[in-house]
């Protein structure tokens, strides 16, 4: 066999030799490829999947409001800065309080700690800004709910201030019917007469709340009666006025509110 011939082989094997790395390198791409698309898949599936401790309810009241009600143990809530319309995040839940630009203007205040800043600082969630108003509190200790009126979060009363949320609002004064009104002027609530969509978190005597969102419009006073009327029917306690108009914003499984947009600085979030 001459050199040529010789030449002509070896030429042939590294082109086979070639040929055969080549394949593998591929199939591994390829197998590479389909793990991490599997990983994205599974990724989804768990964000999409989402909390399911609670129930959803869609309830329209004698006066025209249709209000979208999430019912929930209050240790399963939370409350987190989100910056972000509701329905464009991952979580479960409903809008929170008023906000000018990215700074909190009402109390958001978890296990002792602001969700938007540090303690003290402006837009933080450490205050009421301006006034003191009706703040939801969760007692963790001693697995209770209230309303409190202050302006400042260290004003709040709670048996461990390492275990609790609170959520600052307008006083809804359920159960003070010839009280109310007067609360929430006092209280600097804004566009009270206004139809706007309205938000709201209100418990019953049994300590289970609820996060409500209307997709309709209306008044304060006219959301207050859908709820009275619709929501925990003769069993309500208490509850808050969220921030509303565009700031109205849900989102679950069954349903999506996006409001008029808009981002929020903070949400009242379902964690499991």
């Amino acid at each position: 066999m001459n050199n040529e011939s010789i030449e002509t082989i070896n030429r042939k094997r590294k082109l086979q030799i070639i040929a055969v790395m080549g394949g593998i390198f591929l199939v591994l791409a390829l197998l590479f490829a389909v793990m991490l698309y599997a990983l994205q898949v599974k990724s989804k599936g768990s964000v999409e999947k989402g909390p399911s401790a609670y129930t959803y309810e869609e309830l329209l009241s004698s006066n025209g409001m249709e209000l979208h009600v999430l019912k929930t143990s209050p240790s399963n809530v939370t409350l987190t800065s989100i910056q972000n319309n509701v329905a464009l995040t991952p979580f479960y839940g409903v809008n929170g309080g008023f906000f000018y630009e990215k700074a909190l203007l009402s109390i958001a205040v978890v296990d002792g700690m602001p969700v938007n800043g540090e303690i003290k600082e402006y837009g933080s969630g450490d205050e009421n800004a301006k006034y003191a108003r009706g703040t939801l509190v969760w007692d963790g200790a001693s697995d209770k709910l209230s309303v409190q009126v202050v302006r400042n979060a260290s004003d709040l009363k709670v048996m461990d201030h390492t275990r609790f949320w609170a959520q600052g609002g307008i006083s809804m004064s359920l159960g003070q019917d010839q009280d109310w009104l007067k609360q929430m002027k006092h209280e600097q609530a804004p566009n009270p007469e206004d139809n706007r969509l309205r938000s709201a978190m209100v418990y019953d005597h049994e300590g289970m709340l609820y996060l409500i969102v209307s997709s309709t419009k209306g008044s304060l006073q006219a959301f207050r009666d859908a709820i009275v009327e619709q929501v925990a029917v003769g069993n309500l306690e208490d509850g808050i006025f969220l921030d509303g108009d565009g700031s109205s914003q849900l989102r679950s499984a069954e349903k999506i509110l996006t409001g008029d947009n808009r981002p929020v600085a903070q949400m009242v979030r379902l964690v499991k």
